[in-house]
């Protein structure tokens, strides 16, 4: 099982990939097996390196420009995906403003020497580290060089022209276009929430739905109506309708909340976690002039989830 730590607990001494490795993209997933190959190949001079991911927490422009950041994969998502790729712990630094004002040389020494005994280093060829981002790649190799870190620099790797990105994968979830943020992570974009108890509106109009309280920090998808598939924790499929944002005509003052309808079937959910999957956006928002209206729009909206998915399933 992958662990995640803080440098003072980190196995050492490390091969290390060095990045924020938001979304495991194919991109990341050639530096991560960077630093696999470098412990590989330490153990067969007789030196064992831990494969080890190391990323900040939280991210660096949260603390420096104030900017919310919110993430394609929070920790322990992180490591349901690093796991089959050979890394055996993800160990989180602290980003705080004594980090950020640590010089390359210093970052180095204490972070990657002193802290986690970095026998080897990849990262992707636009790494930056330092403050004020000060150090770029061959400085890293010239420091790591120094104090006996062999330092791997791995290619950027493009798609359709353009550099595969994390930010294009955010742009694509903000425009609802799940066939490309799956094409792009090689993967369907998931989320988790806890259900609790909502009060009853949806059941009211024969709708009933399981509330998620999702994690704040995680990236969602824009405001809609979706059709998407739910996970229990047997990891069992259930079709579903979702509702993600606002609800206009039920309570237009209530916040942006998570609901799932199953399709086909009525389960008691308060208290478990989800897993949710969302599939196709169906449409926006929309005020209806009466609950009747609304809940003949639900039923539409249900039934054309439950086609679509139906069809996914048969494949």
């Amino acid at each position: 099982m992958i662990h995640l730590r803080a440098p003072q607990q980190a196995e050492t001494p490390t091969a290390i990939a060095l990045g924020s490795f938001d979304g495991v993209h194919a991109g990341h997933r050639r530096v991560i097996a960077a630093a696999v190959a470098a412990a590989t190949a330490a153990a067969a001079r007789g030196q064992a390196l831990v494969p080890t991911v190391l990323s900040f927490w939280p991210h660096p422009r949260e603390v420096l420009a104030g900017e919310a950041r919110l993430r394609l994969d929070l920790p322990q998502e992180k490591l349901e995906l690093l796991e089959p790729l050979g890394i055996q712990q993800l160990v989180l630094v602290r980003f705080d403003l004594a980090l950020a004002a640590l010089s390359p040389e210093q970052f180095v020494t204490e972070v990657l020497q002193g802290q986690l005994r970095a026998g080897a280093i990849a990262v992707g060829e636009n790494f930056h580290f330092g403050v004020n981002r000060s150090g770029g790649p061959a400085d890293l190799q010239r420091l790591g060089a120094a104090v006996g870190m062999a330092v791997t620099l791995v290619p950027l790797l493009a798609d359709q022209g353009q550099r595969l990105s994390s930010s294009r994968i955010r742009a694509a979830l903000a425009k609802a276009e799940l066939g490309e943020v799956q094409r792009l992570l090689q993967r369907p974009y998931r989320f988790s929430g806890l259900v609790v108890r909502g009060r009853g509106l949806g059941r009211g109009l024969g709708w009933p739905t399981a509330n998620l309280q999702v994690d704040g920090r995680k990236c969602l998808p824009k405001e809609g109506v979706y059709a998407a598939w739910v996970r229990r924790a047997d990891g069992q499929p259930l079709a579903a309708v979702m509702n993600l944002g606002r609800q206009p005509t039920v309570d237009p003052e209530a916040p942006s909340a998570v609901e799932v309808h199953l399709l086909g079937v009525e389960l008691q959910l308060e208290g478990e976690q989800l897993r949710v999957e969302p599939v196709r956006w169906l449409r926006g928002q929309q005020t209806f002039a009466s609950l009747q209206e609304l809940s003949g729009q639900i039923s539409r909206d249900a039934a054309e989830a439950t086609e679509l998915l139906a069809a996914q399933a048969a494949g």
